[in-house]
């Protein structure tokens, strides 16, 4: 967009200093629409994703906000996320804004993933509570990290741990087998549905639930097994994650969606082998995927987001859902919080699905800040 410039931003992290090979581990690109110079700004990051280049930045900055498209050491590498040291990169970004692009208002954007990161920013900015990885110290940065001012999720789901046990596809037999199946909950199997029988349904998600568990007790197990041969740290893989009854059965949790995944079919997407969390430590495991461990769960840390906060959710996403907004909504500690369903897909791909949610978020931002 005419007008709109883009400035490279690469920063060290109080817990990683800058790569041999030259790189540093935070960097971002802030994009401003010129003078006078904004005195609010967003930041968006995602736990791997690369938010440099977010959709949205321009948008944003044509409207007359900064925008900080901002990524921690993680992005590209989510198989080693840990949480804490997350917390810390985007804690260097909005002291950035703060510092060097005197910045007043500082807006969290919680996009697709991003939001329950966003949330555990906030969260632990507000009132430090999360714990270490295991064996871990606790890093001193991350109990003194600058507070944000807003709060948005944008097609958002409500946690690592909570996407990824949705999706999961429970009729794996064998986490080291990526093909053997049991029928009986195997999704793709036509005597099964779609459409999928309420009892069916019950015993898939409990499945899917019983797996994640299962992967948890193993990488604990494992994680002590290894410390006791003076083994660090192990890679593995997790296979079939794109098997959501909701890909293919529209009556559950109802919208505007078409059948499958943002793979486009869902059962070759799940026997592919691009899927979240398909590769990660067993640190990363318990940090970010599993139900019993993660602090990736966004509902404990939007109780402490009492900012004000909107919560924006896309009708026709295939991956998030109506009932991934309304949680988050619901679970929001904030006083003025407001939930809008509009209309585009989860990555908003019509430019005008683009407008309008840039309008709607200026003009809800524009009620609240000066």
């Amino acid at each position: 967009m005419a007008g709109i410039s883009r400035t490279f931003i690469s920063l060290e992290s109080a817990t990683s200093s800058r790569a041999g090979h030259g790189s540093y581990p935070c960097q971002g690109i802030y994009y401003s629409g010129g003078r006078p110079a904004p005195k609010v700004a967003f930041i968006a990051t995602h736990y791997e994703v690369d938010f440099a280049e977010h959709y949205l930045a321009e948008y944003m900055a044509e409207r007359g906000f900064g925008f900080l498209g901002w990524n921690t050491r993680f992005r590209g590498n989510g198989a080693y996320f840990l949480l804490e040291h997350a917390l810390v990169d985007i804690g260097a970004g909005v002291k950035w804004l703060r510092e060097e692009a005197k910045i007043d208002v500082v807006v969290l954007l919680g996009n697709s993933g991003g939001a329950s990161l966003m949330s555990a920013y906030q969260s632990q900015a507000v009132e430090p509570n999360i714990s270490p990885a295991r064996n871990l110290p606790l890093p001193d940065a991350v109990l003194a990290l600058p507070q944000a001012d807003v709060f948005i999720s944008l097609n958002a789901h409500p946690g690592r741990p909570e996407v990824l046990t949705a999706w999961m596809d429970p009729s794996v037999v064998a986490e080291d087998d990526p093909v053997n199946t049991d029928a009986k909950l195997d999704m793709f199997n036509a005597n099964n549905g779609p459409p999928y029988e309420r009892d069916f349904v019950k015993a898939y998600r409990q499945a899917q639930l019983a797996r994640n568990e299962r992967i948890t007790r193993w990488a604990r197990n494992e994680l002590d097994g290894l410390q006791s041969m003076g083994v660090w740290d192990r890679l593995f893989n997790v296979f079939r994650t794109w098997a959501d009854l909701r890909f293919l059965d529209l009556a559950l949790d109802p919208s505007d969606r078409s059948p499958g995944c943002y793979m486009g079919d869902a059962k070759r997407a799940n026997y592919g082998p691009f899927g979240i969390g398909s590769t990660c430590t067993l640190r990363t495991w318990l940090s970010m995927w599993s139900l019993a461990e993660s602090q990736c769960r966004a509902a404990p840390h939007l109780a402490r987001v009492t900012v004000p906060s909107i919560v924006i959710q896309s009708t026709a996403d295939q991956g998030c859902f109506p009932s991934d907004a309304r949680m988050i909504c619901d679970a929001l500690g904030a006083s003025d919080k407001h939930l809008e369903m509009i209309s585009g897909d989860h990555y908003l791909t019509d430019d005008a699905d683009r407008v309008a949610v840039a309008d709607l978020i200026a003009d809800w931002l524009r009620e609240r800040v000066s």
